[in-house]
């Protein structure tokens, strides 16, 4: 495909997208309180909101594709979208941070704090005398109310082998990003199928491990702080990983279609860059949830 390039920096018409994002996430957020406080609309306020946002993310990116296989470009344009990018994956970034964050204080400050070792030794002595601090955490200090996980997830099993399937991913988007500057299609298109078939070989392993934690582990939601950043912090990364193969499929799609030169190709790029973010992710999840 042959691009018209301007030199100009293209500022787009009024858009109506902003404003139906906005109204979706209101929506989200009221119905996701109500569900909380068990009110009978709150689900049906989420689902709404929720149909209305990918309604909103499949009309403002179509605008977006559009524009770029009309030849709308400039070098203006292009810093924008990379800037855009660059600080997306920086909030991603902060929104992990924060959890990580909770697992570090729960291991190092509050769980030893109600074992009694390093402050609260009167709470550990009038409340929880048999409680035993040690992380990862098998006996809460109230086992009638929170029963504790029967085992402690291995990191050498399912983890380990999510492991290399994520990074063999990493490898088979830079190999398919090789082939788009080189021009070669086959490259760049069989790099992308074998991305999105290991991202969905990495959730399906997860999905097994879940249900071994469930059925033998007894590690749950309601099993205890363990539990809860345990899942927490592996759901949220595997939802980023579904979005991210959502992302990767669109792209594959694009490339399909010959929307893509090694000359203007930041929407493979971008995409690219997301699902590194959420290789280097996994590799922190490995080591502080799994490992350490």
């Amino acid at each position: 495909m042959k691009f018209r390039t301007v030199k100009y920096y293209f500022l787009p018409q009024p858009s109506k997208w902003p404003l139906i994002g906005s109204c979706a996430l209101f929506l989200m957020l009221i119905g996701a309180i109500n569900l909380i406080h068990d009110h009978w609309y709150g689900h049906y306020l989420l689902l709404s909101g929720a149909i209305l946002l990918v309604y909103m993310l499949f009309g403002w990116f179509s605008t977006v594709i559009d524009e770029s296989i009309h030849g709308l470009h400039s070098a203006q344009m292009d810093r924008t979208y990379r800037w855009g990018m660059i600080w997306f994956i920086v909030s991603e970034i902060a929104f992990f941070g924060i959890f990580f964050g909770t697992l570090f204080y729960t291991r190092h400050f509050a769980v030893p704090a109600l074992g009694g070792i390093i402050t609260s030794k009167e709470t550990h002595a009038l409340l929880w005398p048999h409680f035993s601090a040690a992380w990862p955490l098998l006996k809460n200090p109230n086992p009638a109310l929170f029963h504790g996980p029967n085992e402690v997830m291995p990191a050498w099993g399912i983890p380990a082998i999510n492991t290399l399937i994520l990074l063999s991913s990493a490898v088979a988007v830079t190999w398919a990003h090789w082939g788009l500057q080189k021009n070669n299609r086959l490259q760049l298109n069989l790099g992308l199928m074998i991305t999105i078939l290991l991202g969905l070989l990495f959730l399906s392993c997860q999905a097994y491990e879940y249900t071994e934690a469930y059925t033998h582990f007894n590690l749950t939601l309601n099993s205890g702080i363990y539990g809860t950043t345990f899942f927490m912090l592996t759901g949220f990364h595997a939802l980023h990983v579904t979005v991210g193969l959502t992302m990767l499929t669109v792209i594959l799609i694009r490339c399909l279609k010959g929307h893509f030169t090694s000359a203007h190709q930041f929407g493979f790029e971008a995409v690219s860059w997301y699902w590194h973010f959420v290789d280097v992710v996994w590799l922190f999840l490995f080591v502080f949830v799994y490992w350490l």
